[in-house]
């Protein structure tokens, strides 16, 4: 269904049109591997950032009834994604923009898939963390985000995809009461999805043996000393402030 890349005629014939990335098509089992580690499904919005012919969006509504956006700097392979859209039935379910990466606006996504550069990635990385809401999924073929570390990484014929779920903001103080009335209180600092930090139970302070960080939702164990049991709390966020903090 899709036209051969190298093409002559659909290449933009402006010699002064900037591409940033060269267009180089993802494999079919690649797309789906990519559709298939960010767990898309029926209420998904995905982005594909430097869609090229649309391929992963298209794959996206006719496989797995999500809805897309596709972004291109390039006119001609947006109307390449517009048409194959029409071959494939999906036109309804998808939409094509000629835009610049660095100015689209991402807040409707619930996932962003990228077949971009390390250097793009990195230079999108502010732009996603603070647009999309925690729990969106990105996931990227061959390229990381420097030192924002994957949560997953698969290999693939043609390389690695990796998988990145936006964090919230949890840095901060943080206070509740526990089940027992026990007063509780987290000073936490977060790189990406890493949360270190400390801890009290009423006014004693307490090991804050581990963090866990998924989208909104924290999980910390928390310990007086070690003849005293484990304690487990899930914690949510959301808009910056702490939602519910639940004894597990």
């Amino acid at each position: 269904m899709f036209r051969d890349p190298f093409d002559i005629d659909n290449y933009a014939q402006d010699p002064d049109h900037y591409l940033a990335v060269p267009f180089v098509p993802t494999e079919e089992d690649t797309v789906e591997a990519m559709l298939s580690l960010a767990g898309v499904g029926p209420g998904d919005r995905l982005y594909d950032l430097g869609c090229g012919d649309g391929r992963i969006v298209i794959a996206a509504a006719r496989d797995r009834d999500a809805r897309g956006v596709g972004v291109d700097v390039d006119p001609l392979r947006i109307a390449d994604a517009m048409e194959f859209a029409g071959w494939a039935g999906v036109e309804h379910m998808v939409d094509f923009r000629e835009e610049d990466l660095f100015s689209v606006d991402v807040r409707e996504a619930t996932v962003v898939s990228l077949y971009l550069l390390q250097s793009i990635n990195v230079q999108l990385r502010p732009r996603l963390l603070s647009q999309l809401k925690p729990g969106a999924r990105i996931v990227s073929h061959a390229f990381d985000m420097g030192d924002w570390q994957a949560d997953e990484r698969i290999k693939v014929a043609d390389g690695y995809i990796y998988k990145w779920t936006v964090p919230a903001s949890v840095a901060g103080q943080w206070s509740w009461t526990g089940a027992d009335g026990t007063p509780c209180r987290l000073e936490l600092e977060q790189t990406y999805q890493q949360v270190t930090g400390r801890a009290w139970l009423g006014e004693i302070e307490v090991d804050l043996l581990g963090a866990e960080l998924c989208g909104e939702r924290l999980e910390i164990e928390l310990q007086a000393n070690a003849a005293t049991p484990v304690q487990r709390f899930t914690l949510t966020f959301a808009d910056g402030a702490l939602k519910s903090a639940v004894e597990t």
